[in-house]
C-alpha cells in the first residue's frame, strides 16, 4: 500500500570537482550563522557593544564542535575502537556524530574564555545567545536527514520517513522522523525563551537555564524513540539519563540564581550601556566640546568684566587724586600771600605808632 512520506535524499554529498559539498556540514555552519546573527541582535538590544558576540563564538565555535565529536566518539566508542572499524574515523566530523551535551559543555568553557577577555559577564553573554543556540540545533538536525540517521521507530503515518541506505546496519522501510520532531521542538524551545525575556525580564543566565530545561523535555521524550544503538542504564538510554540530570542542574540554577539575583543585569559590557552606545558617545562628547566652549565664553565675559571693573576702579582714584592735589596745591599757593599781608599791616602800625609819639 502506497503512503505519504518524507522522501530521503539519495546522497548527502555534491562534489563541486574536486571540494566535497556536505549537507551536514552545511546544516551545522548556517546554524553557526543564525546563532551568531540572532544572539547580535539580543546583545545589542541588553546595551552590548556590535560585534562582541562573533568575537567570543570565535572561541565558543571551534570548543563546542571539539566537545560534541568528543562526547559522541566517548559515548559510541564501539563505532571507531572495536574490531574491524578504523579510528581514524573518529576525527571525520563531516560524516556526522555530534553530542549536544559535549558541544554545549565544552562550548561553555570557550565562551568563558572569550568572555573574560572582553570583561563581559558569561551568563549575561549566555542570556543573549540562548535562542539562536536552540534554532541552530533545529537546522543542525536536518545534517541528520542527509546522512539518513537518528530516526524513531518503524511507522506509517504520512509523514514517516522513508530511509533507503542499508549502509551501517540500517533497514529501509519507513520510520518516526526523530530528527524532524527534535527540529521542530527545538524552534517552539526558541520562541519560548524569546517571550519569557520579554514578559520577564530574565537575566544572570536564566533565559539560557530555561532553554536548557525546555530542550532536555523534549530530548527526553524524542530520544526514546530512537532505534539507533546506544548504552541503556536501567532499561533507559544514556542520553535519557543524560538529559534529567541536566534538566535537574537547570531548573536549580533557574531557582536559586532567581533568589540570589533577581532581576537583569544593568551593564553588560564595558562603555557599551546602551543600545547605541557609539552614537551616545559621540553626543556625550559633542556636548562636553560645547559645555567647554560655554564655559570659555562665560570665563572671557567674566573676565573682561572685572578688567572693566579693574579700569573704573582706577578712574575714581586718579579723579580724586587730581580733586585732592589742586586745593593742596592752591591752599598752599594762598598761605603764603597771606603770611606777607600780615607783616607788611604790621609794620605800618608799627610806622604810625613811632610816628604819634614823636608828635
Amino acid at each position: 500500500m502506497d503512503i505519504a512520506y518524507i522522501p530521503s535524499p539519495s546522497h548527502g554529498v555534491v562534489h563541486l570537482g574536486p571540494i566535497p559539498l556536505r549537507g551536514y556540514a552545511f546544516c551545522i555552519i548556517i546554524g553557526v550563522f543564525v546563532a551568531v546573527w540572532l544572539g547580535n541582535k539580543r546583545w545589542i538590544a541588553r546595551g552590548g557593544r556590535p560585534g562582541t558576540v562573533a568575537d567570543i563564538a570565535v572561541w565558543a565555535v571551534p570548543f563546542g564542535l571539539v566537545g560534541g565529536r568528543l562526547y559522541h566518539v566517548i559515548t559510541d566508542y564501539e563505532l571507531y575502537f572495536s574490531d574491524g572499524r578504523d579510528w581514524v574515523d573518529a576525527f571525520k566530523v563531516w560524516q556526522g556524530g555530534l553530542g549536544i551535551w559535549g558541544a554545549i559543555a565544552l562550548g561553555a568553557v570557550g565562551a568563558w574564555i572569550g568572555c573574560r577577555r572582553r570583561g563581559i559577564p558569561l551568563p549575561a553573554w549566555a542570556d543573549a545567545l540562548a535562542p539562536g543556540i536552540v534554532f541552530a540545533q533545529a537546522i543542525g538536525r536536518w545534517g541528520n536527514w542527509f546522512n539518513q540517521e537518528l530516526y524513531g521507530k518503524a511507522t506509517d503515518v504520512p509523514w514517516a520517513l522513508h530511509i533507503t541506505s542499508s549502509t551501517d546496519g540500517r533497514v529501509p522501510g519507513y520510520y518516526h522522523p526523530t530528527f524532524l520532531y527534535e527540529s521542530l521542538w527545538c524552534v517552539g524551545v526558541g520562541f519560548l525563551v524569546i517571550w519569557a525575556d520579554r514578559r520577564f525580564t530574565l537575566g544572570h543566565g536564566r533565559a539560557f537555564a530555561l532553554y536548557v530545561a525546555a530542550y532536555c523535555v523534549g530530548r527526553g521524550w524524542i530520544e526514546y524513540m530512537r532505534v539507533d544503538d546506544a548504552h541503556h542504564i536501567l532499561g533507559l538510554r544514556l542520553n535519557d539519563w543524560t538529559a534529567m540530570v541536566v534538566f535537574l542542574l537547570a531548573v536549580t540554577y533557574f531557582v536559586v540564581s532567581a533568589r540570589l539575583r533577581p532581576g537583569r543585569e544593568e551593564v553588560v559590557e564595558p562603555d557599551g550601556d546602551t543600545p547605541d552606545g557609539d552614537a551616545v558617545a559621540l553626543d556625550k562628547k559633542a556636548d562636553s566640546e560645547a559645555g567647554s566652549k560655554a564655559d570659555d565664553e562665560a570665563d572671557g565675559t567674566t573676565d573682561k568684566k572685572s578688567d572693566d571693573k579693574k579700569l573704573d576702579g582706577k578712574k575714581p582714584d586718579a579723579k580724586t587724586d587730581t580733586e585732592s592735589d589742586e586745593p593742596a596745591q592752591s591752599k598752599e599757593s594762598v598761605e603764603p600771600a597771606e603770611s606777607e599781608e600780615s607783616e607788611e599791616s604790621v609794620e605800618a602800625a608799627r610806622g604810625e605808632a613811632e610816628s604819634a609819639k614823636k608828635v
